[in-house]
């Protein structure tokens, strides 16, 4: 039975240089669906990036019974030696991962009424501490789990914000060296644009337009200001005896002028008589 192309067996390779050669497997018989070479190799690449068997093998799509079948078979130490050494450099990576939450901490949806209204940041000290107690056993435990005392408080929130400064020293010069590609490239845009319209241009048009740029560098450069230019239209002149306005003052209204006078009106209406109204006869 062949066995049929999964998309999922793609993944990115791994860097030259990290993991040991080795001699794979020999197979009797050469199936193209089997445990060729080529797999074999793809399999312990893919072991290294994950540090699972179990995803190694959905990346090369195969079973982890084939997978721990071929590693007990004859002529199979040089890659036993391989899959020691990938999943030693996997359970690197795993760790910088879990660093890395423990730092930065994960993005959790919040729900409010069974929808979703948001996110928010979790930190997992726990996690932080038993990554630091096997990065630094030395300083953070005693070949034993401990809890944290004041002092080991402090110490832990005072790496959390150096920690917390160096992440965000790295990500502030990645954004400004993305923001000066980015004007480098605008530039190079404008440039081209003007190169382009001054080869439209006629030479009479194009040495004005030269003209006009070299009075502009001169305007510029020694800090020209049209309101103190007295031959200019905005020219201000502060030594000038700005007088108060003569114009008469606005007459005031008289005192009573909020009062009005509310001619008392006759009713047409007639009367509504009631119960208790003494004009009855």
């Amino acid at each position: 039975m062949t066995r049929r192309a999964d998309p999922r067996e793609t993944r990115l390779p791994v860097p030259a240089g990290e993991l040991p050669a080795f001699t794979p497997v020999p197979r009797q018989t050469n199936r193209h669906d089997g445990w060729t070479e080529d797999r074999q190799r793809r399999f312990i690449e893919a072991l290294a990036d994950t540090g699972s068997v179990e995803a190694a093998c959905r990346a090369v799509n195969m079973s982890t019974v084939g997978a721990y079948y071929l590693r007990r078979q004859k002529g199979a130490e040089s890659f036993r030696k391989a899959w020691a050494a990938a999943l030693d450099l996997g359970v690197q990576r795993i760790e910088d991962v879990a660093m890395d939450r423990a730092l930065n901490g994960v993005e959790q949806p919040v729900y409010s009424y069974g929808k979703l209204v948001g996110t928010r940041m979790v930190h997992n000290d726990r996690l932080l501490m038993f990554m630091l107690r096997n990065r630094a056993p030395e300083r953070f435990t005693e070949g034993r789990a401990k809890g944290l005392n004041a002092i080991g408080k402090m110490d832990l929130d005072r790496l959390k914000k150096q920690w917390r400064k160096e992440w965000e020293a790295e990500r502030a010069a990645a954004a400004t060296a993305e923001e000066d590609a980015h004007a480098e490239k605008i530039n190079a845009m404008l440039s081209k644009m003007r190169e382009r319209r001054l080869a439209l241009m006629s030479p009479r048009t194009r040495a004005a337009y030269e003209e006009y740029c070299r009075l502009t560098d001169e305007d510029e450069k020694a800090g020209y200001r049209c309101w103190d230019d007295p031959e200019h239209d905005n020219y201000v002149d502060r030594d000038a005896d700005w007088g108060e306005d003569e114009d008469e003052p606005l007459a005031l209204p008289p005192p009573d002028w909020r009062k009005r006078e509310v001619e008392e009106s006759e009713d047409d209406a007639p009367r509504v008589r009631r119960l208790k109204d003494d004009t009855w006869e």
